[in-house]
């Protein structure tokens, strides 16, 4: 059975570029790769046909060779063709490391930038910064200045981590690459290149004032704006102003989480304040008005009803917390707290006693309880 065309295995045209067959082939050799195909008994002999042909093609003396008399001029052992035995083990191995690198390139790092070793530029890491902010600062938004300690590009050699601000040169141990590759018998493992750690680039003059990092460890004042109804977890972003990238990389990014500090006087839900207020003994009892803080910095009166008690809670409008995103105001809830009187005089202690003695009909919750509590005790003993 006549051999297949090259070109036509990897789907390409004569005349493809080295570029293009590439592509092509690592195309098909993803598409049939016996570990995809499992259920295909001939993928196997077609992915060694796929890697057969791309090795012909890769390669420009034979690439020439094939062009110009076919299959013919691998034939009789001559050219070092694959029948000539040319596609050893060696070639092979090369062949599929290149196809494992683009099935699985993904879960392992992949292959770095521009697709020929990593980019000598990488970006900067993101930075954390904890804010610490009362509620009148949550309540109605504010500006902060922040000093955040950071890697800030080089000024001497402008990022490029060189003396003079020179462009760093290619690694001459892996061309650029950032890994240099071993045989080990059928496989070809990839490690990190010792000269450039991966950089694909290195710096011959290093600068002095980063070492050739191309940054330098600086504190810098950034204005934050803080905007009302952030809580307690609200995260901010800033883009761009984490740490800058190694040899003139982008920069990464700052968030900052925000803490709002606990208040002396109200409780927060939400978008909703508690304030928790004491009243007198007969304020409650004979109705009044009380006048309560707001979160704002003013006042409000509240009306305290006749015979009000401890836990009696009120409702003021729109006196509580702002939504972060918008979507209205919060309310803020009263709660009463009945106070008992203390260090009594003598005649405060007289009064109190005659009070009670006129006041035992005026006790619905007291004289409720205890009805209640005799007839568990007649319970009991029956």
């Amino acid at each position: 059975m006549a051999k297949r065309d090259y070109y036509d295995i990897l789907g390409v045209p004569r005349g493809s570029s080295a570029e293009d067959l590439k592509k092509a082939y690592r195309a098909k050799a993803k598409e049939l790769h016996p570990d995809r195909n499992a259920d295909d008994p001939t993928a196997e002999a077609k992915f060694k046909e796929v890697n057969e042909a791309y090795d012909v093609l890769k390669d420009d003396n034979k690439k020439a060779a094939y062009d110009r008399y076919g299959h013919a001029a691998f034939e009789g052992g001559g050219g070092g063709g694959p029948r000539g035995g040319g596609f050893g083990q060696g070639d092979f191995a090369s062949s599929f490391s290149d196809v494992f690198e683009d099935l699985f390139g993904d879960f392992m790092g992949g292959r770095g930038q521009g697709g020929g070793g990593r980019s000598r530029a990488q970006r900067g890491s993101d930075l954390r910064y904890n804010l610490r902010v009362s509620l009148e600062e949550a309540h109605k938004g504010i500006q902060k200045t922040i000093n955040v300690p950071s890697s800030q590009a080089c000024d001497t050699c402008n990022g490029t981590g060189a003396e003079g601000g020179a462009e760093p040169v290619t690694c001459p141990t892996c061309s650029g690459m950032g890994k240099v590759r071993a045989q080990q018998g059928f496989f070809t493992v990839e490690r990190t290149c010792p000269t450039c750690n991966g950089m694909g680039q290195i710096i011959k003059n290093p600068c002095r004032v980063c070492a050739g990092q191309g940054r330098v460890e600086k504190e810098r004042a950034l204005s934050v704006n803080i905007p009302a109804g952030v809580e307690t977890g609200t995260r901010i972003r800033l883009a761009g102003e984490g740490e800058a990238g190694l040899r003139g990389g982008p920069q990464g990014d700052l968030y900052i989480f925000i803490e709002v500090k606990e208040h002396s006087i109200f409780q927060r839900d939400g978008i909703h304040l508690f304030c928790r207020v004491p009243v007198s003994m007969g304020t409650a009892a004979l109705g009044g008005e009380v006048e309560v803080p707001t979160i704002d910095g003013g006042s409000s009166r509240v009306k305290v009803p006749a015979g009000a008690q401890t836990g009696k809670q009120m409702r003021l409008r729109a006196k509580g917390m702002p939504a972060l995103r918008g979507g209205g105001v919060g309310d803020m809830l009263i709660e009463l707290a009945v106070e008992t009187p203390v260090n009594l005089t003598p005649r405060q202690r007289e009064l109190l006693r005659e009070f009670e003695k006129l006041s035992e009909e005026n006790n619905p919750e007291s004289a409720g309880f205890f009805s209640r509590v005799k007839g568990f005790w007649d319970g009991m003993k029956n």
